[in-house]
């Protein structure tokens, strides 16, 4: 079975920084695993390694981003053509973070290798950078990020705290309830598809019965543990 895309609306990540090391015939592979959102935060990590581990041979890296995984690089960093950059970043790309899904995104792998005098080849080398990741990706804490799309629901303030604890009951994020001068707003969340937003104004106009609809009012990512 061929893994299933990775959706547009949640994705995997990981949590914070986390480090891994094994030496293979002599050779240290110290991995660097870290959260980022951009370029720029995944080249800060190559510099910054770069300095502490000044003295090691190569600085291999490779990082994808973006909750459609659109940004992918890679870099030998001296070693062999293909042989580190591309297999760490097919172990970030390939990763199951669940049964036939592949959508770990946002992540920067950076392995720094202190050769140790035996020469791997190519074959090694590919297997020593893509082993490096898969294992400190084992030892990683995933969380989801799931994209929301929020919603304000215009109620009278006598009716107000009774449809918000209806909402939760039927299991609505509710974000909470702004009390104005002319009426209550509740504030709930959603997950972002069609069919869930669709279904959230059917059980609204039916607590209702058929009062004023919910009003979009932006979205926003947020982690899920």
């Amino acid at each position: 079975m061929q893994p299933a895309p990775p959706s547009t609306a949640s994705y995997t990540t990981i949590d914070g920084e986390h480090r891994h090391e094994v030496e293979i015939k002599r050779s240290r592979f110290i991995t660097v695993l870290r959260r980022v959102e951009t370029e720029e935060a995944a080249r800060e990590l190559v510099a910054g390694l770069r300095k502490e581990f000044h003295d090691a041979r190569h600085h291999c890296s490779a990082f994808i981003l973006g909750p459609d995984r659109r940004v992918q690089r890679s870099n030998d960093d001296g070693e062999p053509s293909g042989t580190a950059g591309i297999p760490m970043l097919e172990a970030l790309a390939k990763r199951e973070t669940a049964p036939g899904v592949t959508d770990l995104s946002d992540v920067a792998a950076v392995v720094v290798r202190y050769f140790g005098g035996i020469l791997l080849g190519a074959g090694g080398l590919v297997r020593a950078y893509s082993d490096s990741v898969s294992q400190a990706l084992s030892g990683a804490r995933l969380i989801r990020r799931e994209h929301l799309q929020l919603f304000s629901v215009p109620a009278g303030h006598a009716a107000a705290g009774r449809l918000e604890n209806e909402l939760r009951g039927a299991g609505v994020q509710v974000l909470g309830t702004d009390y104005l001068s002319n009426e209550a707003r509740i504030q709930v969340a959603l997950p972002d598809s069609p069919e869930t937003v669709a279904g959230f104004r059917e059980r609204l106009a039916a607590l209702t019965g058929g009062g004023p609809g919910p009003v979009p009012s932006g979205s926003r990512w947020v982690d899920r543990g």
